[in-house]
């Protein structure tokens, strides 16, 4: 006769708390999102933001997603999520919007680049942009992989 014990529930698994955090593969994303937006803000306030408005919208996204990654981490490491599901979904929405604000940012970096090569100044500053560039697209890519991680743990 078969036994009547209930099935296994499938667990989701637990969300990482202090160290674990730079183990676990989405969470372990947020410190290399910090570091490459900042790279973005510094190098584009290192320029003479030619372009106020362009620069404008980078800098704007890529110092508060750079703030709010940094209290999300904050976050993980102390455990102030205490294990909740809504965290996950949080998470998500969070880093799924801003993947989309850093690629506007990131293709607005790459046409102040553009406008910049033949401008005052152009070798110092088109690197500095070139260089802003690059890390906007690579924070761009970094906030994609977090978000969609998420789905496949």
């Amino acid at each position: 006769m078969a036994s009547a014990s209930p099935p296994a529930a499938s667990t989701q698994p637990a969300l990482p708390s202090g160290p674990a955090v730079f183990k676990t593969v989405p969470y372990a994303f947020i410190l290399p999102e910090i570091l490459c937006g900042t790279w973005v803000w510094i190098l584009v306030a290192a320029t003479s933001v030619s372009f106020p408005l362009l620069q404008g919208w980078v800098m704007y996204v890529s110092l508060s997603s750079c703030l709010i990654s940094l209290l999300l981490l904050i976050s993980y490491l102390f455990g102030f999520h205490k294990n909740s599901e809504n965290w996950k979904v949080l998470d998500s929405l969070y880093h799924g919007a801003t993947a989309i604000l850093y690629m506007s940012a990131a293709v607005l970096q790459a046409n102040a680049t553009i406008r910049s090569e033949l401008g005052p100044n152009s070798p110092l500053y088109y690197q500095l942009n070139s260089a802003a560039s690059f890390f906007a697209f690579i924070t761009t890519f970094l906030y994609i992989l977090h978000a969609f991680s998420i789905y496949y743990q």
